[in-house]
């Protein structure tokens, strides 16, 4: 089995089919290996046990896990047996999570100068009491940094061009960098985008 096929992005959805989490294929075949989820045929929406999954050959043109006997597809989006309410995730606080966020982009100057030309800028500086956090933390050139240094915007005299904010989790957020088609079947900005109430 290629490791690269086993740590691709799964979409898992509840028994509703909402989107609630995104797992490595390795962790969604053991799932549906337990019994506690199935695979869903983005094409026709069939659903699919390990004995009836393990049955279907790939197609050419898809990635697929050798056993000793068979190749099996990979699922691309599984559904949970028995969770059924909406679970919140959150995005991990993380250097590259920030530079999502941001775009890659200076939050001050509005550049995009590449990674290593970019460094994470407390707003309320850590010498004024700021902490890390996603209320606090901007990606910053390297030239606003310096110029902005232990400083707040205003005290600086710089404009910040987008208030920090904790973003909000997405199955596509986690795995920005492998675009799988059929998940837009069963993701929509509208479903991300609709307040929920507690307790619902």
């Amino acid at each position: 089995m290629s490791a690269a096929v086993l740590d691709r992005p799964t979409l898992v959805l509840n028994r509703n089919w909402q989107p609630v989490n995104v797992a490595s294929v390795s962790r969604a075949l053991v799932m549906l290996w337990n019994e506690s989820a199935r695979v869903v045929d983005p094409d026709d929406f069939r659903l699919y046990d390990w004995a009836d999954w393990a049955r279907l050959k790939p197609r050419d043109d898809e990635p697929f896990i050798q056993a000793v006997t068979f190749r099996m597809r990979v699922p691309e989006v599984v559904t949970l047996s028995h969770y059924d309410r909406y679970r919140e995730s959150t995005v991990t606080f993380s250097r590259r999570n920030i530079f999502k966020r941001d775009h890659s982009t200076c939050q001050y100057c509005g550049t995009r100068p590449g990674s290593s030309e970019l460094t994470i800028d407390h707003v309320l500086p850590r010498a004024q009491g700021g902490v890390s956090s996603w209320e606090n933390c901007v990606l910053a050139c390297v030239a606003c940094n310096s110029r902005k240094a232990n400083r707040t915007p205003e005290q600086a005299q710089m404009k910040l061009r987008k208030k920090p904010f904790r973003p909000e989790w997405r199955p596509l957020y986690a795995y920005s960098t492998m675009r799988i088609e059929s998940w837009s079947r069963f993701v929509s900005e509208a479903y991300w985008n609709v307040a929920l109430d507690e307790g619902v």
